[in-house]
């Protein structure tokens, strides 16, 4: 009986998911425009070298927060690649050209999101980190 108390506390204290387990975090706002105009509903996204993404949208203004997870805000602190989109895949199906008609094209250049050169290092703390995106 001992034995089994013993074996089952450590395999309850190994699935745990406390504190420990979520890495140190800075928080994260700043704006976004493209060619000198806020950017709004665009999709910002910090990758760390390993580890989760966090992820934002800007609003009308261009402002983003990056959220880490659904109850922690910010990201992870150290260097990460920044992707910035606007392209939202549609739902349903895009086999007819008129739907293939309605998708949305995306504004802001490669270079910014599937091919991007966008890094920020994030520190402890507060963060303001605001891109300024030229289309050309």
């Amino acid at each position: 009986m001992f034995v089994l108390l013993i074996c089952s506390s450590f395999l309850f204290h190994g699935c745990s998911s406390g504190p420990d387990d979520v890495p140190e975090t800075g928080t994260v706002t700043g704006t976004v425009t493209l060619d000198g105009a806020p950017l709004a509903d665009a999709q910002v996204q910090f990758q760390p070298e390993n580890g989760r993404t966090s992820t934002g949208t800007t609003d009308a203004e261009g402002h983003y927060e990056l959220d880490y997870s659904g109850t922690l805000k910010g990201a992870k602190i150290g260097k990460h690649s920044v992707s910035i989109t606007t392209f939202n895949a549609p739902e349903g199906n895009l086999e007819t050209k008129e739907a293939q008609k309605q998708v949305p094209k995306e504004k802001v250049p490669a270079q910014y999101n599937a091919n991007t050169t966008l890094t920020a290092d994030v520190k402890a703390g507060e963060n303001t980190i605001d891109f300024d995106l030229q289309s050309k």
